[in-house]
């Protein structure tokens, strides 16, 4: 089985269909259902840290799961991750049912804990929509920097980029982020 590349969320997004045999679809024509099987899964749950869990999830499968006689990649991809949801969501009940066997949770202790993540997820959501908002090169480098760890040099290479080119990506990336953060706060 080929391997797929699904590191280019911006790549060209196809119909769908694929009349290879015994072939997976192009990688960037799987890699382009990223931002569609994200926002089905940020739907589906909620959470934008648990969505890009999932798709993450959705394309390992993919990759070693058998591909046979695959006409649809998108459909496949959204059938996996359909089920990761479901699965997710069992597993959340089955976790409250035996808590709330065994335990008597205590609310007002628990308030305040809530309250916090809430507001945590809220200022997590404003920036991943700050990010989402940005040009796709800038946001490119901006998620290579923090949040895979890259140097500047590392995210130049990367990207085929000059490093001063990272650097002003970067410093735009921030700049729009802190705004968007301090507008809606």
């Amino acid at each position: 089985m080929g391997g797929m590349d699904f590191s280019d969320p911006d790549a060209p997004h196809g119909n769908g269909t694929d009349n290879h045999s015994g072939h997976s679809e192009p990688a960037q024509t799987a890699a382009g259902h990223y931002r569609e099987l994200h926002n089905f899964a940020r739907a589906k749950t909620g959470d934008t840290i648990l969505a890009e869990d999932l798709v993450q999830e959705t394309y390992l499968r993919a990759v070693n799961g058998s591909t046979g006689e695959l006409r649809n990649m998108r459909a496949f991809l959204f059938h996996i991750l359909n089920n990761l949801v479901t699965d997710h969501f069992r597993r959340l009940r089955r976790t409250r049912e035996r808590f709330s066997e065994h335990e008597a949770p205590d609310i007002a202790a628990d308030y305040h804990g809530a309250e916090e993540q809430l507001i945590a997820r809220q200022r997590l959501q404003i920036l991943q929509d700050a990010i989402d908002e940005l040009p796709s090169r800038c946001r490119e480098c901006f998620i290579l920097r923090r949040f895979e760890n890259l140097s500047h040099a590392e995210i130049a290479a990367r990207m085929n980029i000059t490093k001063s080119a990272v650097e002003k990506h970067l410093a735009a990336a921030t700049v729009h982020c802190t705004k968007r953060m301090r507008e809606r706060e």
